[in-house]
């Protein structure tokens, strides 16, 4: 990899990746990640049309001309949605294909006069891009550095001035209107954008590329983080990554299998690195990611599992049985939650926790293990009584609802269910119910 060629394609990649990123995080966040594509395939009209007016690729009017066709597609999306009663999937759908065909149809017409090329338009030529620079302060530069950059610039300004705006329209749109605040105009501004960047970005990375660059580098960014502002800078960090891990795995990967020398499409594989960065982050994202939330739902269930076991005891003390070890383990290994795998960890746990102790060949709570079960039998049997008395539920079927109900009753619901069953002393089946100095 040499600077005078690589390191200037991966430049141009790179600030097409944060131009792209910077207007999609909205698009993503609001769920509209599909009219990024559709925007992408959507301005090729407003393309030819520009180029048949200007017959030069460099010129405002295929700005114009996409940023016209991407915002009469939405808007044509919106009507036959709103006024045509057409499902908005299907309209997106229809719309954006037949502009696309379109765009299609005028690009080849007029390739032979304009240089347009519809592969080109794809798929991007990225490993063109270093042969055309200029001069900028002693540096060479891509031709195609500019156009990027400028875009890039001038989201970036727009998402700084208007960021209360965004955040409101992609939030909370009823609250936005209720202030007099009509969030459609800021969402067709960033649709303006991301149809500008398409036209910056078409010839460097293709329609194709900008796609994953709109869409990835934010969803993946969504995983990782809650807070717009930190998504925003995820999203475009994320988007640099893949495009130097992609262009790193085109030129280094293929070798591994076919022999030094062998390699592939950095544009295709900036889009694969993205995509398993996505999968990536899906497996193993610390709050939303599988393995995350795998983990937190075990931990969940080992909770619930020794609360049912803290349960059992004091229920065994109350009737006056001797919680023999056998026993014990014999109706752990009964219970549903629990299981005759899970029980003996149960029974561990509750040990290291001092909860109870394994005396002469029996279970006994500590004084903190009653503590602990009494809060947890005054919940369940505070809900069969409240349950019992304000729902149509038989008596015989309230106890299955609350011994689920109880796991997630903090003390304030506590008191409320106690005030609202007038401080009842026993439940529906007779029981007396523990009083808050037990618990």
């Amino acid at each position: 990899m040499t600077w005078d060629y690589d390191g200037l394609m991966l430049l141009v990649a790179v600030t097409a990746a944060g131009a792209c990123a910077l207007p999609g995080v909205f698009l993503v966040v609001r769920g509209m990640g599909l009219m990024g594509e559709a925007i992408s395939h959507a301005v090729l009209p407003g393309i030819a049309v520009g180029y048949f007016i200007s017959h030069s690729r460099e010129s405002v009017w295929m700005f114009v001309g996409a940023a016209v066709a991407g915002v009469l597609a939405v808007m044509l999306t919106q009507v036959l949605h709103k006024v045509g009663r057409v499902d908005r999937g299907a309209a997106m759908g229809t719309v954006f294909t037949v502009f696309f065909s379109i765009g299609l149809i005028l690009i080849v017409r007029g390739a032979d006069h304009v240089g347009l090329d519809v592969h080109t338009v794809l798929y991007g030529a990225i490993e063109l891009t270093p042969l055309n620079t200029f001069t900028l302060a002693g540096m060479n530069l891509p031709d195609a550095i500019m156009p990027l950059a400028s875009v890039m610039a001038v989201s970036a300004v727009f998402i700084s001035v208007c960021w209360k705006e965004l955040k409101l329209a992609c939030f909370d749109p009823e609250l936005a209107r209720t202030l007099g605040f009509n969030e459609q105009w800021i969402m067709q501004l960033v649709l303006v954008l991301v149809a500008a960047t398409c036209v910056a970005a078409f010839e460097a990375v293709g329609s194709v590329m900008t796609v994953t660059f709109i869409v990835a580098p934010a969803a993946t960014a969504l995983l990782l983080s809650r807070r717009l502002w930190v998504v925003v800078l995820l999203a475009v960090g994320l988007g640099g990554v893949s495009a130097v891990g992609g262009h790193w795995a085109a030129i280094t990967v293929p070798g591994w299998f076919m022999g030094v020398g062998a390699d592939t499409s950095s544009s295709g594989m900036m889009a694969v690195v993205a995509f398993l960065l996505f999968v990536l982050c899906v497996l193993v994202a610390p709050r939303r990611g599988v393995l995350a939330r795998h983990m937190a739902l075990r931990r969940l269930a080992g909770e619930v599992a020794m609360e049912d076991t803290l349960g059992l005891l004091w229920r065994m003390q109350e009737r006056g049985e001797t919680a023999d070890a056998d026993r014990v383990m014999a109706l752990l290994a009964g219970d549903v939650r629990v299981g005759p795998r899970r029980a003996p960890r149960m029974l561990q746990r509750l040990q290291y926790r001092g909860l109870a102790v394994l005396q002469a060949g029996g279970w006994k709570l500590t004084d903190a293990g009653r503590r602990d079960a009494a809060g947890l039998i005054r919940a369940h049997r505070l809900w069969e009584t409240y349950l019992a008395a304000r729902t149509q539920l038989p008596v015989s079927h309230v106890h299955t609802a609350a011994e689920r109900l109880e796991h997630v009753t903090d003390p304030a619901m506590v008191d409320a269910l106690a005030e609202a069953t007038g401080a009842a002393d026993t439940d529906p089946h007779g029981r007396s119910i523990p009083g808050d100095a037990d618990a």
